[in-house]
């Protein structure tokens, strides 16, 4: 069974090198020293992660990323992370970068939740915002 799935819920996507970044996302929590079990990115519409953020979480707005970890502490890393193709091509825009950049620092987002980082204080933000930064520096280096 791969550790790294990608699905789509009801979304269109274009992940280019699936097997290349399946890889390197397994390599992210070998770097971070936090064992993988297994994790799915699940693809979907803004309609249907806000359906989920409001039904799961109680907030009634939309967001790019929903991240659930599945495991108990201190056991492999099992996830589901729930990813809106439409907040991706928004904010890339808004942030004036390309979907595929975007769509990466998401995927790379989501890894970094399930290895400890947070992103609720001004401090938490910057130090996610560095290490989204540092993978995604490391993946064009490839």
């Amino acid at each position: 069974m791969q550790k790294v799935n990608f699905q789509k819920a009801d979304s269109s996507l274009s992940l280019p090198a699936k097997t290349e970044l399946k890889a390197f996302i397994e390599n992210l929590f070998k770097k971070e020293k936090t064992p993988l079990a297994t994790i799915n990115y699940i693809f979907c519409s803004d309609k249907y992660l806000l359906s989920m953020n409001q039904q799961f979480l109680n907030h009634d707005y939309y967001t790019d990323i929903i991240t659930f970890g599945l495991h108990d502490e201190g056991a492999p890393v099992v996830a589901e992370v729930y990813i809106s193709t439409d907040r991706v091509k928004d904010n890339a825009k808004t942030h004036g970068t390309s979907y595929s950049n975007e769509m990466l620092r998401v995927l790379f987002h989501g890894a970094l939740h399930l290895c400890g980082y947070k992103d609720k204080t001004k401090a938490n933000i910057a130090t996610m915002r560095a290490k989204e930064e540092e993978y995604l520096k490391r993946y064009f280096k490839k």
